[in-house]
């Protein structure tokens, strides 16, 4: 699976999504401009130690971006769509693209994608959900459609037995 934050602008939101690629085996590629430095300490206390263990990709363009990932399949994760996340099919080679906080994926793009645009249902007066909340909303559908694949679905006890 793979995680798009086009023009992030708030380190804690993508420290976040950055440590869920991680638990996941998801590949996270940022767009520029980004809203901070890779570097900043708020992207770092928000993904932990899981930070320099992220698959991380970064491009200067949406261009850029498809064309070195060969103009994959991209849902566009945008509450102007017409469609529900949910009611999708996913593949384990797709992408799932989000837009900066403020104000979502350019309709630009959008308008070329309309097919793959994706909404997550929510009550019509609200402007929209959390970054990092939208991103596990998704990722965790796509990898359920999948069976989670590659991924541990039991858990243990630390001190007690089951």
């Amino acid at each position: 699976m793979n995680i798009v934050l086009y023009e992030p602008e708030i380190p804690y939101n993508t420290g976040n999504i950055g440590r869920t690629c991680v638990a996941t085996g998801t590949r996270l590629h940022l767009i520029e401009p980004l809203g901070f430095s890779l570097e900043q300490k708020e992207i770092k206390r928000a993904g932990l130690d899981y930070w320099p263990r992220l698959d991380l990709c970064v491009y200067p363009s949406f261009e850029d971006f498809m064309q070195k990932n060969n103009n994959p399949k991209v849902w566009m994760a945008t509450t102007k769509a017409h469609r529900v996340y949910s009611d999708v099919t996913y593949g384990m080679d797709d992408f799932i693209m989000f837009g900066p906080e403020s104000r979502g994926i350019p309709e630009e793009i959008l308008v070329e994608h309309e097919k793959e645009c994706i909404r997550i249902p929510m009550y019509a007066d609200e402007r929209s959900i959390n970054l990092c909340n939208s991103a596990a909303i998704i990722l965790y559908e796509a990898l359920r459609q999948n069976d989670f694949e590659g991924l541990t679905k039991e858990g243990e006890l630390h001190r007690l037995s089951w």
